[in-house]
């Protein structure tokens, strides 16, 4: 199927696992992504996979009752599984992945707590979430105990763990909308952040748990770390809100975006590639959310609506064992269903369905978006943000400038400045990062970087490809994003002052050229002053042109003066070695060769009286030292006026 219809599609190769039935039980660990099938309570075989590594063998444990959560620490070392209320058991691990064959436990404190739930905050670390609060424990798996570390007092309704920022989210209060941020980034400290309330439609009466955990999640979103909230509506008459929270270093999190669904009913929530997607079960259609992109602000608050209109996820299609092995065949075509009851999402891009034994990723397909965002700007704003959008931005670039879709210079503009904006930010912290001024610890994700041998390469090669395009507008696009790259200080590329010389030469505009080059629309350079030596053939004015250019860039003495002795021009050449104060550096040798080649006896007289007098003024002798290699030039110049010569040396002011 097309995948250009869709632009939310499930990965192309789930990771498979054997499905829940009476005897298998599967429990997905979202800390480390990992799916765990456990038969008969772990006594008939634990397999566990997950995504982004190969399975692990099976092992088995002792059955002591029905799983209730299974999760491994982040090394792999320590297996952690709650069968009760109360207690939590462990299974130490070799290196070979092989089993220890005693367990140990931990049971949480107080007569009455029960344990909500348990993470790891690191690979010795643990911590029970109970009714009660939270119990910090270090594992020491050599001894096959644990050691309380902290416990702090809370009434605990849920809570939602954020694995990659070590991040806590625990809910009390009878409406559950009072929220506590605990960060466990340092071993054996929890730093318990500032409580906030999340916001409710409405107060129920009489009062009970409102805010349910199904209903939040965490994420990093752009670099900041948001508690992302939903917010059913008060009647089906209105639409659900989704609200972020960002948290503050200083401070209790703020409301900072709300997302505008005009759907009620049941959601679910992913964050692929910094876009918050949000799945409708009744309708089975997904939106995406850029909280980046422009929406409408109160002045507190920045209120979003879909980047697009509601559209399904790409049909998947699943080879599953053949029932009718007389087919001749032993695996058949199974069309999954899409929302399905079954499906249960995590974070950040996982989709389970646990009836069928797969577990997908889900991806962002960026193609159909480029004709689904008609307006340019837009697109290429939503694109610059994406990670994998390099290849789609340049093709969107290069087909505004194609015969027939051609957009105008005003909105080329408006893209090139938004494409230079990155630009200019990726090579300030480039020369950050040279300097020493920053580290790679300090570099935040960076958005795609559209440079200028791209747009030469990928964009402003489209004019070979369409010869219809007019050199006019060839010319005015390429100005347009010399203009830009200059309105934020980015060096200019010479290849793309080269392209626009190339073209006016090719249609003979030789006087726009020359004005161009009068009043510095093509900036100074040697590549560029070459460029036009080589065009003297054609334009005879290029010649004088060059020599200018390079007198301006004031560090091309060398070149002028080899494009003077290319010319014959060796009183000019020793004329501006005179005016630059290079006289006593420049190669006697060099000069006195290109002037014997001119033919010109009196010239090649003057030279040489001329590198004579600096010979007297430097050594207070007129001779050639022998590491100049003159002897030749001065057997000739002996030859032609004789040893002692006393004719008048022509003048080179």
């Amino acid at each position: 199927m097309d995948d250009d219809n869709y632009y939310i599609v499930l990965c192309k190769n789930p990771t498979r696992f054997e499905p829940v039935s009476k005897a298998n039980n599967v429990f997905f660990d979202d800390a480390n992504k990992q799916v765990f099938a456990v038969r008969s309570g772990g006594a008939m075989g634990v397999v566990m996979k997950g995504p982004d590594e190969r399975p692990m063998a099976p092992f088995r444990m002792e059955d002591r009752g029905d799983i209730v959560s299974i999760k491994f620490s982040p090394d792999k070392k320590i297996l952690a599984a709650q069968r009760s209320t109360k207690t939590v058991e462990f299974l130490n691990f070799q290196e070979d992945f092989s089993t220890d064959p005693q367990e140990y436990s931990q049971a949480c404190k107080g007569k009455t707590t029960i344990i909500r739930g348990f993470v790891w905050s690191s690979y010795n670390e643990i911590i029970f979430i109970t009714t009660g609060g939270l119990e910090h424990y270090q594992v020491i798996p050599e001894k096959r105990t644990l050691k309380n570390l902290k416990s702090i007092s809370l009434q605990v309704n849920w809570y939602v763990w954020l694995a990659p920022s070590s991040l806590l989210l625990v809910s009390s209060g009878t409406l559950g909308n009072t929220l506590h941020p605990f960060q466990f980034k340092s071993p054996g400290v929890i730093t318990r952040l500032p409580k906030f309330e999340a916001d409710l439609p409405v107060t129920p009466r009489p009062q009970k748990l409102t805010l349910l955990d199904r209903d939040v999640i965490m994420a990093t979103i752009y670099d900041h770390l948001y508690i992302v909230v939903l917010r059913h509506p008060q009647s089906t008459s209105f639409g659900a809100e989704i609200v972020l929270y960002q948290l503050q270093k200083e401070g209790p999190a703020r409301k900072t975006d709300v997302l505008r669904l005009d759907m009620s009913g049941r959601f679910a929530i992913n964050v692929v590639d910094n876009l918050i997607m949000v799945h409708h079960q009744a309708s089975k259609t997904s939106v995406i959310f850029d909280i980046r992109l422009e929406g409408k602000s109160d002045g507190y608050v920045m209120y979003h609506f879909p980047v697009l209109s509601p559209l399904g996820i790409k049909p998947f299609k699943l080879l599953l064992p053949s029932v009718n092995m007389q087919a001749g065949t032993d695996k058949t075509e199974y069309n999954c269903e899409l929302y399905s009851a079954n499906w249960i999402v995590f974070q950040p891009d996982i989709v389970i369905d646990a009836k069928l034994g797969c577990l997908w990723t889900l991806q962002i397909n960026l193609n159909p978006l480029v004709t689904m965002i008609p307006d340019k700007d837009r697109l290429i704003q939503f694109l610059l943000n994406r990670s994998d959008s390099k290849p789609v931005i340049l093709n969107v670039c290069a087909q505004m400038l194609v015969p027939g879709k051609q957009a105008s210079l005003q909105h080329l503009a408006k893209v090139y400045d938004l494409l230079n904006v990155t630009y200019k930010q990726h090579l300030e912290m480039e020369a950050q990062l040279s300097a020493g001024e920053l580290t790679m610890a300090g570099v935040t994700a960076k958005k795609v970087v559209i440079e200028q041998p791209d747009m030469f390469t990928h964009v402003f090669s489209i004019f070979e490809e369409y010869k219809d395009i007019k050199y006019k507008f060839m010319v005015a696009v390429l100005i347009e994003y010399i203009r830009s790259l200059n309105q934020f200080g980015i060096p200019v590329q010479h290849y793309l002052y080269e392209l626009i010389i190339n073209i006016l030469v090719h249609n003979n505009c030789f006087y726009q050229l020359h004005q161009f080059l009068q009043y510095h629309v093509l900036s100074d350079s040697k590549p560029l002053a070459c460029l036009m030596l080589s065009l003297e053939t054609v334009y005879p004015p290029a010649h004088q042109l060059a020599l200018d250019m390079l007198k301006r860039i004031q560090t091309a003495n060398e070149e002028i003066i080899e494009v003077l002795l290319s010319k014959q021009q060796l009183l000019p050449a020793l004329r501006f070695i005179r005016s630059v104060g290079n006289v006593d550096g420049v190669s006697s040798r060099k000069f006195l060769e290109a002037a014997l080649n001119t033919s010109d006896n009196m010239i090649f007289y003057t030279v040489f009286k001329f590198f004579e007098q600096r010979n007297q003024r430097l050594r207070s002798n007129p001779r050639f030292q022998t590491g100049e290699h003159c002897e030749q030039y001065v057997k000739q110049f002996e030859t032609l006026f004789g040893s002692d010569a006393l004719m008048p040396v022509p003048s080179i002011q």
